[in-house]
């Protein structure tokens, strides 16, 4: 049984997505061709959406994708990619160079024009097995974190992974997990920048677990005037949404 992600000596499973049948013919033509660490094409579609479905049935490491397709195009299918919990590589392959900015903004590996040489080809392959090597390893870091709390001369560490948010109050940090609440020396920045994948920013003051989030309601009434807030798994008290960052809490709420 092999594991979610590719070591470097195993072919990456890839998904061909192009309308055209003679573009994926080239592209399995040239996957074949290619050198360690190689591909095996397990899949192709002719559109976005038939590209999503195959994706939600099996386990793919890599996307070779076209953008101007029928229906759901290219970018439209990236975007809803964030939806999904194993989210393969990315690799645009189009005869358009105009969405190159796009495609990087949405956190593709590698961006290559038609017609596609096979070197070409071979350094993107290298670059999404690099990426699903370092985002393996990354969660494989995150799943050990804990966090040391000193109270009253005690000790204490907190697995990261039970850590529902945390919030920023004077000069110090609440960490609140579902059994209690614990002070830490640290900043919110410091957290955003190392575990961005983990945490979104609600508030100025609060980032929240991106697994944690239950709902987002409106907030009627009190001091408060952002007007919405959280529910978080496991504790009854909501979370403040402040307007700023309420596009960013809905994508969040979508991935999960």
């Amino acid at each position: 049984m092999r594991s979610n992600e590719p070591t470097m000596s195993t072919p990456l499973r890839t998904l061909i997505v192009d309308d055209e049948s003679l573009a994926r013919l080239r592209l399995r033509t040239l996957l074949g061709d290619c050198n360690a660490p190689g591909a095996t094409v397990a899949a192709e579609a002719v559109d976005g959406e038939q590209a999503l479905r195959l994706l939600d049935q099996g386990d793919l490491d890599l996307v070779l994708l076209d953008i101007h397709m029928p229906g759901v195009d290219g970018i439209e299918m990236v975007r809803a990619l964030r939806n999904m919990s194993h989210v393969p590589a990315v690799v645009f392959v189009t005869a358009h160079a105009a969405h190159a900015v796009t495609a990087f903004e949405l956190e593709a590996v590698d961006y290559l024009t038609k017609p596609v040489r096979a070197e070409r080809l071979q350094q993107a392959l290298q670059k999404a097995q690099r990426f699903l090597k370092e985002r393996r390893g990354q969660d494989n870091t995150e799943a050990k974190d804990t966090l040391l709390i000193q109270d009253r001369g005690r000790a204490e560490r907190v697995p990261l992974s039970e850590v529902l948010y945390l919030k920023s109050e004077l000069k110090y940090l609440t960490v609140r997990t579902a059994l209690r609440s614990h002070i830490l020396d640290g900043s919110l920045a410091d957290f955003e920048e190392r575990y961005p994948r983990r945490f979104v920013r609600v508030h100025r003051n609060a980032l929240v677990a991106r697994e944690a989030i239950r709902a987002l309601e409106k907030h009627d009434g009190g001091d408060e005037a952002e007007g919405w807030v959280l529910r978080l798994h496991g504790i009854s008290e909501p979370v403040l949404v402040s307007r700023r960052q309420l596009s960013a809490v809905r994508d969040a709420l979508k991935e999960n």
